[in-house]
């Protein structure tokens, strides 16, 4: 049995983000400091997986200040991820519900900003089922805690007071932070990663959260009328 298990957001808990969703925010941020009209490949950059490198020269092409542009850029990115959620285009999965029949504290480490991780689990109501959440804090310097570091996902252990914990993810960056943690990795084969290559070896693959209860939950009870409890 684990201690804990710990899962990723988005990809695992809610549906992924649009990427055009992302790019119309990050396209706002440089147009909130002053750039009408920046280079589609910069705004691309800037929306997914940027690193403090890359993002500095970026904002050095523009005469921005780089901690300025990053802090707006995620508060761009998170609106635009609760009002997705919102209006129907960011959802949980349906299995989620299987949550309920897990042995162990729960908690959610994510890539994604604190302020997203904690806005969208509220407004779908999962916050409760969670012991702690961790995201990224507005910062250049959390560009570089982001998995594969183990950052989060180490704290998350800690307030959880957990040795052998599980982490749970869809990519590949969750299965190497989870190494780097020390501790087991499920990989979720949601359909868009249905035929994803791993260049590393998670502990479990999974269809979907259905199968953790078979790892580190309990059999739901089913009653004569054929409810499950």
């Amino acid at each position: 049995m684990y201690d804990a298990v710990v899962l990723d957001n988005d990809g695992v808990l809610v549906g992924r983000t649009p990427f055009d969703t992302l790019r119309e925010a990050a396209w706002d941020a440089f147009v909130s400091l002053g750039v009408e009209d920046p280079d589609l490949t910069h705004v691309d950059d800037v929306a997914v997986g940027v690193d403090p490198a890359t993002l500095t020269d970026i904002c050095e092409r523009y005469g921005m200040n780089p901690r300025e542009f990053w802090r707006v850029r995620d508060e761009k990115a998170s609106v635009a991820q609760l009002d997705a959620a919102r209006k129907g285009r960011k959802t949980p999965y349906e299995d989620v519900d299987a949550l309920r029949y897990l042995d162990a504290p729960l908690g959610v480490v994510s890539s994604n900003q604190q302020a997203t991780v904690n806005a969208v689990l509220d407004h779908f109501g999962l916050a409760g089922r969670f012991e702690v959440a961790y995201g990224r804090e507005p910062s250049i310097a959390s560009l570089s805690r982001k998995k594969p570091s183990p950052y989060y996902l180490e704290r998350a252990l800690e307030d959880l007071d957990a040795e052998t914990a599980l982490f749970v993810g869809d990519n590949e960056s969750d299965v190497r932070a989870a190494d780097n943690a020390g501790i087991d990795s499920a990989f979720v084969r949601r359909p868009h990663r249905r035929s994803a290559e791993l260049s590393c070896q998670p502990t479990y693959e999974i269809d979907d959260l259905h199968d953790l209860v078979g790892i580190c939950g309990r059999a739901p009870v089913t009653l004569d009328t054929g409810d499950r409890v």
